[in-house]
């Protein structure tokens, strides 16, 4: 009894009151379920996530430059075969490993299922994203002769379905003991007083918490130690959603060991001043992804001597880094955005909600927000036709239809 009342005792000292209303109306089970996940929360920081989206953003005065980086084709064939020894040196002792973010559902694409399990119509007959990415996978593994272990990020809401699609496809002929699933951490939604919103299942309505959840998702389900356990240098970390994605390149981690520095990350160059997508630079002396949304007009235009872009790197989830980075970052808080979003709820008096317009926050942190933590990272510019074929709209740009024509194009040409 003594939990129920401490959980009251909190819901009453942050002004959810609505929530202890629901919990004297439940039956024994899902009674003790509510309280167990509320004894989760920490309520003192949702307050402070809340309290944020109510105050002004100050635009603070920061310094920011472009970022130097190294033009993959322009690399001189001596720097190519060192990068290169120096990659394929950890591939062959066994001390890389993968992370795919599979968190999300292909709503946006017309599909019913998590993203990962949707199906590319290339060469006739069609690849899942997961087979693409354990094609990938296989590949290095036979060229280096090492199994690269493999940790793919569901989230509770695609887990089971996940595991389910891969048993089912026999993980498309990748080692079944070198792959493990891990659930990204979730948040609570909060109305736009602060209430937290209860869903059907009579429990508080949670989301992930963003990609930048990945650091401490990777060691709270003991993946990161396991990754130690294993001796594992050289972590990459990608998302699901890109058919080119080249998970072990080697030039890359071959760069980030001669510069020697703790995070590496691979760009292509924007198709155009205002493309939506983020670009690196250095902000207050520290890498940075700046969002498109926070990039001002005029220095997204800006051009340097050779009529280049100065900030036209684009970030496109490609990322490395040492396992002493990820545990570096595990253990901070990364900032959190927040996203206002429409969803359902069960009111006080127990009938669902759907409202018309956006009602809630979601709050989110980025992979990239992590970068500021280091004082250095290298940049490996690659080509959009040979690294970027993301698949997220279901039709237009990063489409469906134009995943499947970089891929065509990338292995005919291959």
């Amino acid at each position: 009894m003594d939990k129920v009342q401490d959980t009251i005792d909190i819901l009453k000292m942050y002004n959810q009151e609505h929530i202890i209303k629901l919990i004297e109306k439940l039956d024994e089970d899902k009674k003790q379920a509510l309280v167990e996940q509320i004894s989760k929360i920490d309520f003192h920081q949702l307050k402070e996530l809340y309290d944020n989206t109510k105050k002004e953003i100050e635009i603070k005065e920061n310094k920011i430059e472009p970022l130097p980086y190294l033009d993959k084709k322009k690399l001189s064939e001596e720097q190519k075969e060192e990068f290169q020894r120096l990659g394929e040196a950890v591939l062959e002792k066994g001390e890389y490993a993968v992370v795919t973010m599979a968190g999300g559902q292909g709503t946006r694409l017309g599909h019913s299922g998590p993203k990962g399990t949707f199906k590319l119509d290339v060469y006739g007959k069609g690849k899942y994203l997961f087979e693409i990415l354990a094609e990938n996978l296989k590949e290095a593994n036979q060229k280096y002769g090492k199994v690269i272990p493999w940790y793919i990020m569901t989230s509770k809401e695609n887990n089971d379905e996940t595991v389910e699609f891969m048993e089912k496809h026999n993980y498309f002929g990748y080692d079944k003991d070198s792959v493990r699933f891990f659930a990204q951490s979730e948040l609570p939604l909060v109305d736009i007083n602060g209430k937290l919103l209860v869903g059907k299942d009579m429990k508080i309505k949670e989301a992930s918490d963003g990609n930048g959840g990945t650091y401490s998702s990777l060691r709270a389900s003991g993946c990161l130690a396991e990754m130690k356990e294993k001796g594992i240098k050289w972590v990459f970390i990608g998302g699901v959603d890109n058919a080119l994605l080249k998970m072990a390149d080697t030039i890359l981690l071959g760069m980030a060991i001669d510069k020697k520095v703790q995070i590496a990350s691979k760009s292509i160059v924007k198709a155009n001043p205002h493309e939506r997508v983020g670009v690196f630079a250095k902000m207050n002396g520290h890498p940075k992804v700046i969002e498109y949304s926070e990039m001002p007009e005029k220095m997204a235009e800006e051009v340097d001597n050779d009529g280049e872009l100065k900030y036209g790197e684009a970030h496109i989830m490609c990322n490395l880094y040492t396992i002493e980075a990820i545990e570096k970052i595990s253990k901070e808080t990364l900032i959190y955005h927040s996203a206002f979003k429409k969803n359902s709820y069960i009111s006080e008096d127990g009938k669902e909600v759907i409202p018309q317009e956006e009602n809630s926050y979601k709050f989110e942190s980025f992979i990239f927000d992590a970068f500021e933590l280091f004082d250095d990272i290298a940049i490996l510019r690659g080509k959009r036709e040979d690294d970027f074929a993301p698949v997220k709209n279901r039709e237009g740009v990063d489409s469906p239809k134009t995943a499947k024509e970089l891929y065509e194009k990338f292995w005919n040409r291959n």
